[in-house]
């Protein structure tokens, strides 16, 4: 028999923009330990972000290294990052620093939107720490979540309807993926309304259910400094479909979707998980469509990189071996042995 770990550590997961700061917050302010520094608030969000900065810098890097987007609509783009993240260096990387975090506090929230990507090498570090995880899945209506990335993130793509295709089809990838990544898992999620409407069920709720003491514990300073904390003005975004133009078939998935997930946050049973299967396999067979629509301009702008790639390396002049060493190293070579050095080359000057 082992002693039961008194290690939690909460994943607040989802699309950003979707309450996961919020969320993030909350925990902080009852009691659970963000590992510091955070990223600095900003105008997108000027209450703080509750992100460890030493997370998002490490996820940053692992999307580069995989070729990936923060929100990406891509299928395979899963694949990508868990071939990335799953090499051993950088699992115990991870739970060294899990291990570093520990030792501060038993009870600690990690958020960051980039970390949904990474799920499985975040659940290998909790388990060579000792430690339960447990994920908190942020929902929020996909039309606000697409308004809310475009006002305060700005557009994408040639129109404001290019931008909302990409972000409202990246919304459905990330979120039907991330339920998958979290099923069999101690996990919850917590619709944003809710959450704005009385912070109170949802937050104790949790605490219950994912046995965190800070939660549980809670002292009536904390409980008003939460209040104080979040305000219903936090939901300054209200778009509609009408706000937003996607094709029809794309939105009648992300409507879908979103109904699954919702579904879920109250009931999430076997019969709710296998309708997400579907609408995944649903959404890849989509985009594999779409792909092969766009395949000729994919084409076209390959070969133009690849033309105006060749017209730059046809400007730059030649350089020998000899130019390309700086002035003041030349410099230090004595006059004599330059003129043997150029005379063996070829570049003796005429007299």
């Amino acid at each position: 028999m082992t002693e039961p770990t008194s290690r939690r550590v909460v994943f607040v997961v989802g699309s950003g923009r979707s309450g996961t700061s919020t969320m993030a917050g909350t925990l902080r302010t009852l009691g659970l330990h963000v590992p510091q520094p955070e990223v600095v608030a900003d105008a997108t969000n000027p209450k703080g972000f509750g992100e460890p900065r030493w997370v998002v810098d490490l996820h940053t890097e692992l999307l580069a290294r995989s070729n990936v987007q923060v929100s990406d609509a891509r299928p395979r783009a899963w694949l990508d990052t868990g071939t990335t993240s799953g090499d051993h260096a950088t699992r115990a990387r991870v739970a060294a620093w899990l291990e570093e975090q520990f030792a501060v506090a038993d009870e600690l929230v990690v958020k960051d939107p980039r970390a949904a990507w990474f799920l499985g090498l975040w659940r290998a570090a909790a388990d060579r720490c000792d430690a339960i995880p447990s994920y908190v899945t942020m929902l929020r209506p996909v039309t606000e979540v697409v308004g809310s990335k475009q006002t305060y993130y700005g557009r994408i793509g040639a129109g404001s309807d290019q931008g909302a295709v990409t972000r409202t089809a990246a919304w459905i990838n990330m979120m039907l993926h991330t339920e998958r990544a979290t099923r069999g898992q101690q996990r919850a999620f917590v619709r944003y309304g809710d959450l704005l409407d009385d912070w109170t069920q949802p937050v104790f709720a949790l605490g219950e259910a994912f046995d965190l003491a800070g939660v549980k514990t809670a002292m009536a300073a904390d409980i008003a400094e939460v209040h104080r904390f979040i305000d219903p003005s936090l939901r300054r975004v209200t778009m509609t479909w009408d706000d937003i133009g996607v094709p029809d078939r794309l939105r009648e998935l992300a409507d879908e979707t979103w109904q699954a997930l919702d579904a879920i946050a109250s009931d999430d049973s076997a019969g709710n998980q296998e309708r997400c299967d579907q609408l995944r396999a649903a959404y890849a067979e989509q985009y594999a469509e779409a792909e092969a629509f766009a395949h000729s301009t994919v084409v076209a702008q390959r070969r133009t990189a690849a033309a105006e790639a060749r017209r730059e390396a046809a400007a730059q002049p030649t350089r020998s071996g000899a130019d390309r060493v700086p002035h003041a190293v030349r410099a230090m070579v004595p006059p004599a042995a330059r003129q043997k050095i150029r005379k063996a080359m070829g570049r003796e000057r005429p007299a």
